[in-house]
């Protein structure tokens, strides 16, 4: 008796419920397209002679001409050396945006939430070569469905950001 209540306590709270997760995760999350995550990206190198420096400096003064606003700087590569007590290679998360676009966007569908702010990274491989990198928001606003109002304001705000990019990556001021 006592191996069948331990088996049936098993069953009900380990098994069923492992099995049922299982099949609501299927359910609720429909299979996506098969993309490598280089194909969600924009990069563009810094040009010889561009430092990280130059490049950051570059992006927050487009950025602000364009009145897109830098609304937060995650400096990861000084994060790690500050826990690790290592030097690590360059990386800081920028995030920028346009207020009134991202009010928009929430106000259509809430799961741009996931999406805000728009970040753009700088970032150093392993050789040492800069890179700027952004999501690539064309894969985003074409699978959106935005009203066409909506959909240009996305399209200026990817044009912006791609802005900033091309910016930092040539070191422009």
């Amino acid at each position: 008796m006592r191996r069948l209540f331990v088996f049936l306590f098993l069953s009900t709270f380990l098994v069923l419920p492992a099995a049922h997760a299982g099949s609501v995760r299927k359910a609720s999350r429909p299979a996506a397209p098969a993309l490598t995550l280089a194909q969600t990206v924009l990069r563009m190198p810094l040009a010889k002679g561009v430092s990280l420096e130059d490049a950051e400096q570059s992006m927050k003064l487009r950025a602000n001409a364009l009145n897109m606003k830098l609304v937060a700087e995650l400096p990861l590569s000084r994060q790690v050396e500050a826990i690790t007590g290592k030097p690590s290679r360059y990386a800081t998360i920028f995030q920028f945006c346009d207020a009134m676009t991202a009010r928009q966007m929430l106000d259509y569908s809430l799961d741009f939430a996931a999406y805000l702010p728009c970040r753009i990274a700088l970032v150093e491989d392993e050789k040492g070569q800069g890179w700027v990198v952004m999501m690539d928001l064309n894969l985003l606003i074409n699978a959106a469905n935005l009203k066409p109002e909506l959909k240009a304001k996305a399209i200026e705000v990817r044009d912006m950001l791609e802005n900033i990019m091309r910016a930092a990556a040539n070191g422009e001021l």
